[in-house]
């Protein structure tokens, strides 16, 4: 029941508007697709909230409302501008135009662009720890949240489908502020090989953020995707802390962190997938469909009596050109083995 607490605007919707909120109270709040009919595989829909003006709300929680055979993923995003006014619209970005329905095409976000949270592999609720949470509407440059969902398979004649979440929200306001960091990889997998694909990016903002959760995500070629915080001493000897590491076939959920160690100005943050391709004939690029590949690892996080980085993705090129091992990257002490092996 998409629509059952959304009060429509134009071509968009309002959240929470119609809610008798008390100020501690959590509510939940359905953001899902309208009863759309995906009517071809690999297909990306988008659908909007328009959250009021005159409220800001923390997001404090978020409960799946879909299955993996027929959600490949979902990713929650955080907009100032969505990509479009429609209900809903064609968000895949590789999306072939001859085969696209008749569906208006945009990006999910046409100004800023956060991720909130990402869902895929039957993955189950998440809950943020007491006192955090992700704020939106007033005084946040996110006044929309969009919600995109993969279809991999397109669906029979007559079929519909309402996948998407049940937002937990307060309008209490919360002391810390949640954010998404998400390590991303581009480039190639050869055939007939084990490849690495790997990223690193320096903190160059004067906050300190807390991570508390991570989660993998790649296609059918990943075996392992570790993430780090890297801290260099006096002596320019880096250290490499284990955010989180895991097997990215398995329910693609945020997990608690490994260390939950404090990542400040200057320190780095890595991630590592580890890729096998020894039963592939072909070169894998990566790419939004299943015959495509991906590397991420996301890193939530809070801050304190703060707001969020304004940094919100962290990529590189990948294979062949980028490795951690590059003379030019600066990267020492590397572990090499625990990055790529689950024990």
């Amino acid at each position: 029941m998409a629509s059952t607490h959304m009060l429509r605007l134009g071509v968009c919707f309002t959240l929470l508007l119609n809610f008798d909120l008390t100020c501690c109270e959590v509510k939940k709040f359905p953001l899902l697709m309208p009863d759309v009919y995906p009517d071809r595989d690999e297909l990306y829909l988008c659908t909007p909230v328009r959250i009021v003006d005159e409220k800001s709300f923390y997001i404090v929680g978020f409960d799946p409302n879909a299955t993996m055979n027929v959600a490949h993923h979902m990713l929650l995003f955080g907009c100032n501008t969505p990509g479009t006014t429609e209900e809903v619209w064609d968000c895949g970005e590789m999306a072939m135009s001859d085969k696209s329905s008749n569906l208006k095409k945009a990006i999910p976000c046409a100004d800023g662009n956060h991720v909130l949270y990402a869902w895929a592999r039957d993955a189950k609720t998440l809950e943020l720890p007491e006192d955090v949470g992700f704020q939106v509407g007033k005084g946040t440059d996110i006044q929309y949240l969009v919600l995109q969902v993969h279809y991999s398979k397109g669906f029979e004649a007559g079929r519909t489908d309402n996948s998407g979440l049940f937002l937990m929200y307060t309008e209490q306001p919360q002391s810390k502020l949640a954010g998404v960091l998400l390590l991303g990889v581009g480039g190639l997998i050869p055939p007939k090989s084990q490849t690495h694909m790997e990223t690193a990016c320096q903190i160059t903002e004067d906050k300190t953020i807390h991570p508390f959760a991570y989660r993998t995500h790649t296609h059918s070629l990943g075996k392992v995707v570790s993430g780090y915080n890297i801290k260099r001493d006096s002596e320019g000897v880096d250290h490499w802390s284990l955010i989180g590491k895991r097997d990215p076939l398995t329910p693609q959920m945020f997990y608690p962190v490994f260390d939950n160690s404090p990542i400040t100005y200057g320190d780095r943050v890595a991630a590592r997938c580890t890729m096998d391709s020894s039963k592939r004939n072909r070169v894998t690029q990566v790419g939004p469909t299943n015959n495509d590949e991906m590397c991420n690892f996301y890193i939530m996080y809070y801050v304190e009596n703060d707001t969020p980085l304004q940094m919100k993705y962290c990529t590189t090129e990948g294979p062949p050109y980028y490795h951690w091992n590059n003379v030019y990257n600066d990267l020492n002490n590397i572990p090499d083995v625990e990055a790529s092996s689950l024990d």
